[in-house]
This record gives C-alpha cells, structure tokens and sequence, in this order.
C-alpha cells in the first residue's frame, strides 16, 4: 500500500471533487486525509490517498481533469509517518480579526511557533477591508500558555487586530 498527496488547483468548477474522488475509487484509493477550498474563483484540493496502485496508474486516471486546461493536477509519494508515539498536546482555535494588512499571517504564526505550537489547520478570508484568520493548533501540554497569551496579545496590538486563543473542546471535534 503507498500513500499519495494528490494536489488538484485551477479554476472552479462544479464536479471537480466528484470527478477526482471518482478516478482515485477506480483505483481503490482511500481518502485518509483531504482539504478543499475555494479561493476567489478558484478551487484548490490537497488529499492524502492510500492505495496499491502505482504513481503512474495515479497520474494517468486523473490526466482527464486536466483535459481542458482549467486544472492542475499534481501527485506524489510521501512517507507513512511513523515517529513513535505523538506528542501530549492540546489544541487550542485560534482566531484573528481586524483591518488587512501584510503580515498578519507570519507575525501571529511567528508568536505560535516560537512556543513549540504546530499550526494543524489555517484558513483566512479578506472580506471588505476586514481581515479574518482561524487557526487550529497543537501546543505541547509542557508550553507556558500565560506567556504565548502574553506574546500574542503584545503582537495582536502592534498589528491593530483583535485576537483569541482558547481551548478546543474535543467533543465538539
């Protein structure tokens, strides 16, 4: 069995997530792991993919998405993660708001790695002139989360955004 990162960007579309899903079934593929978006008009698909056929039986199926010229389609093996035992953590959501500007992203990201925290999932929009960024992260359950609160807050108010950083309830998960 391999596993597949299977990357699909270009153009939405209605069907491009069914056609792909579709061609990775022919081939017995099963989603371990996957993210779909759409950003301004444009469709942005990243799935992990086991399955036992070869990466150039991956490539060929999905060859037809790209057949008009709209989508990329990219694939490529990647190591079964096998570390040992994960890390105690604990996720935290993390969400910023305020006026748009660069560098929001790295700033806040910068803080949050700077305290061992592993950003898992990241997601932000522009709408108008405000700025949205909602983050999950893991942060080992050993990191000093008065003094990343501390941190944050510090570079929330240098950017002039508003930020939160909270315990992630893992019934709601």
């Amino acid at each position: 069995m391999s596993l597949f990162a299977v990357t699909v960007i270009g153009r939405d579309r209605p069907g491009i997530i069914a056609d792909a899903t579709s061609a990775l079934a022919e081939l017995g593929g099963n989603l371990e792991d996957s993210t779909m978006t759409i950003l301004r008009g444009h469709f942005a698909m990243v799935l992990l993919v086991s399955t036992t056929a070869s990466l150039d039986d991956v490539e060929v199926e999905l060859a037809a998405l790209t057949g008009d010229g709209t989508l990329e389609v990219s694939v490529r093996e990647v190591p079964e993660k096998r570390d040992g035992a994960p890390p105690d953590v604990t996720t935290y959501l993390l969400s910023v708001h305020g006026a748009d500007h660069p560098g929001i992203v790295s700033e806040i990201t910068g803080v949050v790695a700077s305290a061992g925290g592993n950003v898992t999932d990241l997601s932000t929009r522009l709408t108008g002139g405000l700025y949205v960024l909602v983050a999950e992260v893991d942060l080992p359950d050993a990191a000093d989360v008065d003094s990343l609160r501390t941190r944050l807050a510090r570079v929330s108010q240098a950017l002039a955004v508003e930020t939160t950083f909270t315990v992630l309830d893992s019934d709601v998960m």
